[in-house]
């Protein structure tokens, strides 16, 4: 049986995907793992239907999962991670200080600016959310502040790191994609950071100062951390360890391990007395808080190995799909008659955003959503003049930072898991990530901060 996929039929394949998966999460607000499978069920039918192999099945299976093994077993580290935390004083302390230092009408964008400069210095808005963002998150529930609200906040600040810091893994493969200089892309970002920073930070400002602090609940907030916590300057001592083995390059899984190792040390210095047995069910299952206050127990009962398999699972299951629709050559099939008619570079640049967003949407997988427009799209620039500089920004604003805005990508899912916020609540209020590919297609229409390779021909 013929294997070719048309591009009809990959267009028709992709609408019912995206049919099924959006109406069950966003009409019936279903969580995404079963009609992620489900999808998974039909396209295997399709497969054999088609005349592809139960082998060529499994491989498309293996090949997809195959990207996310490293961040799986990052969310693994991360899990722990944020339980020691917890245990060790470490996010409470955080907590404790942002109350004396932070005023309830700049909350907002203090919470965007903080979660931006931790993030680049770091360059992992995973880790940001699940170290710093938890403890921001906290303090904004103690300001009765829109969860929502504060969610969308420290994912834009995320997202920003994830895009701008030379640490960052994204940054540096839509470079190296795109074939353009590191530190030349970073700045040449900047003709759409800078606007989407701006007015985020204005978003943030106006929506904010519209909320009143609850002094009372803030202040008993704090008690009852101090009561139950040990809060001290030696809290700083992991962010520092942090920040070091990001100066020093030190990749993301040693540098948790370092962090882990740190801070069981500390945790057995506060209490000699503390188990390996513990130790060992607070890294399996996290910190469970037990003090009189429910929401302080709600905020801090975090963390663990555990709470990340659900996550793990939906990366693994959405990963599956699009490593068949990768093997089969849907997604391939769907983009290549594009590239052929596009020869004005803000149809260029607008269809390339629109193709990240869309694998984003398919795939779930941020890395793809990086490379396959790259590949597919990069003799297109070529053809009309434009530097590998105005492909690797396009490919930062339309592919990695929307996977956060996926329920069943593997930021998005991440964020949600680990905030316990749902992608849809705070997708709204993430203004970096919704502003970014808008003013990129603006620079790509109006020739504003555009790059030539060579001098366009009138």
């Amino acid at each position: 049986m013929k294997k070719k996929v048309s591009f009809s039929e990959s267009i028709i394949i992709l609408v019912i995907l995206l049919l099924i998966l959006g109406t069950a999460v966003i009409k019936f607000g279903l969580s995404p793992e079963v009609p992620v499978l489900f999808t998974v069920l039909l396209l295997t039918f399709w497969a054999k239907i088609r005349g592809f192999s139960w082998q060529d099945i499994q491989n498309g299976i293996k090949e997809g999962i195959s990207v996310a093994i490293i961040p799986i077993f990052i969310f693994i580290l991360i899990g722990a991670l944020i339980g020691l935390w917890i245990q060790a004083g470490i996010i409470p302390s955080i907590m404790v200080l942002g109350f004396h230092l932070i005023n309830g009408e700049f909350f907002l964008p203090s919470v965007f600016v903080v979660c931006s400069i931790v993030g680049v210095a770091i360059g992992s808005g995973f880790t940001t959310i699940s170290t710093v963002g938890i403890a921001l998150f906290g303090i904004g529930a103690s300001m009765n502040a829109n969860p929502a609200l504060v969610a969308g906040a420290i994912i834009s600040g995320a997202v920003f790191s994830d895009k701008m810091s030379p640490l960052s893994d994204s940054t540096n493969l839509s470079s190296a994609v795109a074939e353009s200089e590191l530190f030349a892309h970073i700045k040449n970002m900047m003709w759409s950071t800078i606007p989407s920073f701006v007015v985020s930070f204005i978003l943030f400002w106006i929506l904010g100062s519209s909320g009143q602090m609850d002094l009372t609940k803030i202040e008993r907030t704090s008690s009852i951390l101090q009561q139950h916590f040990v809060i001290s300057w030696w809290a700083i001592v992991p962010i520092i360890l942090m920040l070091i083995c990001a100066w020093r390059k030190i990749p993301a899984i040693p540098t948790l391990f370092i962090n882990i190792a740190a801070t069981v040390i500390m945790i057995f210095i506060i209490n000699p007395h503390f188990s390996i047995t513990a130790l060992n069910n607070l890294i399996m299952n996290g910190f469970v808080a037990k003090t009189s206050d429910s929401s302080v127990n709600s905020l801090l009962t975090r963390g663990g190995i555990s709470s990340m398999m659900g996550t793990v699972a939906l990366i693994i299951s959405t990963l599956s799909l699009g490593g068949m629709l990768m093997k089969f050559n849907i997604v391939q099939s769907a983009m290549e008659p594009l590239v052929k008619h596009l020869k004005k570079p803000g149809r260029l640049i607008t269809v390339t955003i629109l193709s990240g967003i869309c694998i984003n949407l398919f795939v779930g997988e941020q890395y793809l959503s990086v490379i396959l427009p790259g590949r597919a799209f990069k003799s297109a620039y070529d053809k009309i003049g434009l530097a590998p500089l105005a492909l690797s920004r396009v490919l930062e604003d339309g592919g990695s930072v929307i996977n956060y805005l996926i329920p069943w990508g593997v930021a998005g899912s991440f964020a949600a898991s680990t905030l316990g916020v749902p992608v849809l609540a705070f997708l709204p209020f993430t203004f970096f990530s919704l502003l970014s590919p808008v003013f990129s297609i603006i620079s790509g229409v109006t020739g504003i901060g555009l790059k030539w390779s060579k001098k366009p021909t009138k």
